[in-house]
C-alpha cells in the first residue's frame, strides 16, 4: 500500500508542473487533480471518473496508472456504488415474430415493386438507343488518417536517441541509433528526449512536426502544447 496524493503530488512538483499546464493537456479540471492528490475521492463526480483520472492523471506525470487505479481499488473492495442493476423483461416472443413477419414481407413487397418499376423505366424511358440514364454519385472526399503519438525520422548518419515516458525518471520507450531513413514511432502524449545530435533527425507529435534546439546532447520534454528544454 502506498499513499496516492503524496506520489503524485511529489511527481507533479519534481517536474515543476503547473496547474493550468496540467488541466490543459489532461483535460481535467484542476479542483479535481486537487482532490486526487488530497485523495478527497469523494468530490469527484463518480467512483468510475475517479478511475479515470488516476489513470490519467498518474500517466500524463510519466506513472504506472494501472498501479495507482489498483491501489484506489483495493481500498474500494466493494465495488463500483454507482453501478446499477439492469431490469430484466419479460420477452414476448410470439408478438415479436409476428411483428417480424409483416416487416419482411412489407419489405419484400416493396423491393419488387421498386425492381418491376426500374425494369418499366429501362424498357420504356427516353432515349433512342435504349440505355438507361448513368447516375453519377459524388463521392465525399475522405479525411486523412493523422497518426497519433511521436514519430522520430533519421535524415542523416547516425545519431543515438532515448525517448522516457513523461519525464528523466520515466520508463525507457526507446534507446536507439537512428540511421538515415529510418522511423521510429512511440505511442503517448508527453515524453522526455535525449539526442545527441539534433541536426541528425527530424520529430513529429501527433503529425504536427516538432522544432528541436540546435544543440548536441539535447534534452527536452515534447508535449503536444509545446517543447522545453530541461537540464542544461
Amino acid at each position: 500500500m502506498f499513499e496516492i496524493g503524496n506520489s503524485l503530488r511529489e511527481a507533479r512538483v519534481r517536474q515543476q508542473l503547473d496547474w493550468p499546464q496540467i488541466e490543459l493537456a489532461t483535460k481535467i479540471r484542476a479542483k479535481y487533480l486537487r482532490a486526487l492528490e488530497d485523495e478527497q475521492f469523494g468530490v469527484l463526480p463518480a467512483q468510475p471518473y475517479v478511475k479515470g483520472f488516476l489513470r490519467t492523471y498518474a500517466e500524463y506525470l510519466g506513472l504506472d496508472g494501472q498501479l495507482y487505479v489498483d491501489e484506489y481499488s483495493s481500498r474500494n473492495v466493494g465495488g463500483d456504488a454507482f453501478d446499477e442493476p439492469v431490469p430484466r423483461r419479460s420477452p414476448r416472443v410470439h408478438q415479436d415474430r409476428g411483428i417480424e413477419r409483416k416487416v419482411l414481407l412489407l419489405t419484400l413487397a416493396g423491393i419488387a415493386a421498386l425492381t418491376a418499376l426500374v425494369i418499366v423505366a429501362w424498357k420504356f424511358g427516353g432515349g433512342d438507343s435504349g440505355t438507361p440514364a448513368v447516375v453519377t454519385q459524388r463521392q465525399t472526399p475522405v479525411a486523412p488518417v493523422v497518426a497519433r503519438g511521436l514519430k522520430l525520422t533519421g535524415v542523416s548518419p547516425g545519431t543515438y536517441v532515448e525517448v522516457r515516458r513523461g519525464s528523466p525518471t520515466g520508463s525507457v520507450l526507446l534507446q536507439a541509433t537512428l540511421q538515415a531513413g529510418k522511423v521510429e514511432r512511440v505511442d503517448g502524449a508527453r515524453f522526455w528526449l535525449f539526442v545527441r545530435k539534433p541536426s541528425a533527425i527530424r520529430v513529429s507529435l501527433d503529425g504536427k512536426s516538432v522544432s528541436l534546439p540546435a544543440h548536441r546532447n539535447l534534452k527536452v520534454i515534447v508535449t503536444p502544447t509545446r517543447t522545453s528544454r530541461v537540464g542544461y
